[in-house]
């Protein structure tokens, strides 16, 4: 399921965070992908999802990204400070393949913006050249919908409706959960009050995604001004314990989603915080001190492993990542 929190108003650092909630492991790495590498967004674990005009392209910037299943990248940012993250979306719906569009399988959608953009102005005119093709991976549709957002504090939301896009663009589109639709979440959204929030004020507190999407939206309008990069970090990363799913918490419909990690992009440091909930240790890593030179080898590290804890950047080790 997943919720995603943007902090743009701050005098230290435009800071995102996002929980992956899921019903089982999607097998995550943490991923440092150079520049220039070469890309093809028809393939999937080495078979063709995209048969008829695949996109492909060179990756212009560094990235410092999240893997899921070994498909693609569900959360990131580049090297010029532009992110973006993947969260479920059911009512998604990328319409007919039309052939004469490069196609992108969904999978690669997050990555393709990290290769190529550089701000959100830019991540918005690329995916008008190109069709989304739906993927499916351990029995589950990619149905996906985007917030991407630069170190500037722009920021937007992307959806597929009937195939066409729906985007919401501007520095105000802070929050995102799950279904209903980007739309409808802002009116109900808008039926409570939270520029003002108090202890007397009712909060919903289920796990569902209207519910954790108004908590965010609480807890956000409450952060306290912070004095130094630390201090904002821990703000973004306890609203996201808060709008966490426990452990066995289920869903109506869905069944059983707790959440399997929580992360916070600091895009003015180019930091990525990573917290495995069945770790006791928050990891964290510098793009800079990573080799990202055109022709280095992508490197990763796997989050499950019991060792990493504190700056993990020097642990990161060369690695075939498939895609």
């Amino acid at each position: 399921m997943c919720t995603r929190v943007l902090w743009n108003t701050n005098d230290i650092a435009v800071l995102t965070g996002r929980t992956m909630d899921w019903p089982e492991s999607t097998e995550p790495l943490i991923v440092a992908f150079p520049r220039g590498r070469v890309r093809d967004g028809g393939l999937m674990l080495g078979e063709v999802a995209v048969a008829d005009n695949p996109l492909r392209w060179t990756s212009t910037y560094a990235s410092l990204a999240t893997s899921i299943y070994g498909i693609g990248t569900v959360d990131g940012f580049n090297e010029r400070g532009f992110a973006a993250h993947g969260l479920y979306l059911q009512s998604t719906d990328v319409g007919v393949r039309k052939p004469e569009i490069p196609g992108l399988h969904i999978g690669m959608w997050v990555q393709y913006l990290l290769d190529q953009a550089s701000s959100v102005a830019e991540a918005l005119d690329l995916v008008q050249g190109i069709q989304l093709v739906m993927v499916s991976a351990h029995g589950f549709e990619a149905t996906m919908h985007l917030a991407i957002e630069d170190a500037g504090g722009d920021s937007a939301i992307l959806e597929f409706a009937a195939g066409e896009l729906v985007v919401h663009h501007g520095r105000d589109f802070t929050l995102m959960t799950n279904d209903p639709t980007y739309a409808e979440q802002m009116n109900l959204l808008a039926a409570q009050d939270f520029s003002h929030p108090t202890s007397e004020l009712a909060l919903p507190g289920n796990v569902n995604a209207v519910d954790r999407f108004q908590r965010a939206a609480y807890y956000s309008a409450l952060l306290p001004k912070p004095v130094d990069e630390r201090q904002a970090v821990a703000g973004v990363m306890a609203i996201m314990r808060n709008v966490s799913v426990p452990f066995g918490a289920p869903y109506a419909d869905f069944g059983v989603y707790n959440t399997e990690y929580r992360s916070v992009c600091d895009l003015s440091n180019l930091t990525y915080y990573f917290e495995l909930t069945i770790s006791p240790s928050v990891i964290w890593m510098e793009l800079e001190g990573l080799n990202l030179d055109e022709g280095a080898q992508a490197q990763a590290i796997d989050p499950y492993d019991e060792s990493l804890t504190g700056n993990v950047t020097q642990r990161f080790a060369p690695r075939d990542v498939g895609f």
